[in-house]
């Protein structure tokens, strides 16, 4: 393999390499904000929608929880052994969406994936360019 000629100066190699990969960070940095908003924005939208269905639903629970315990007591049951039965269902079933929440909150992390598997692609591609252009072994002078 012979090495080719090629009619552009050195210096604007140099400079269009540079000016592509400052092009290439300002483009990655900008996809890292769009994700990492995009992101951002959805947790918030849900954290707050969570927010706002837990103000609802404390005092319909509450009432609802009343009933269930007059209406135990409606069935002749003692009204310490109705609170109880009461309380340790809505305790059960608390601790249950709560660990269900967690591990979904968990789940979301707001890393932006797209844009690191992007700078892991650019990063490969430029490696396999620089040893084609200068590491190839067969290239005479």
């Amino acid at each position: 393999m012979t090495v080719r000629n090629y009619p552009r100066s050195i210096s604007d190699i140099l400079s269009d390499v540079v000016h592509q990969f400052s092009t290439l960070v300002r483009k990655e940095a900008q996809l890292a904000r769009a994700e990492a908003s995009e992101k951002i924005t959805d947790l918030a939208l849900g954290l707050g929608l969570l927010v706002g269905g837990a103000v609802l639903l404390v005092p319909a629970l509450v009432i609802l929880l009343q009933a269930a315990v007059a209406a135990l007591i409606a069935a002749e049951i003692a009204t310490v052994w109705a609170t109880l039965i009461v309380g340790g269902a809505a305790l059960a079933i608390g601790v249950g969406l709560l660990a269900i929440g967690i591990s979904r909150l968990n789940a979301a992390q707001p890393i932006p994936t797209k844009t690191i598997e992007q700078f892991q692609q650019d990063a490969e591609v430029a490696k396999s360019q620089l040893e084609n252009d200068y590491g190839a072994p067969n290239r005479t002078a």
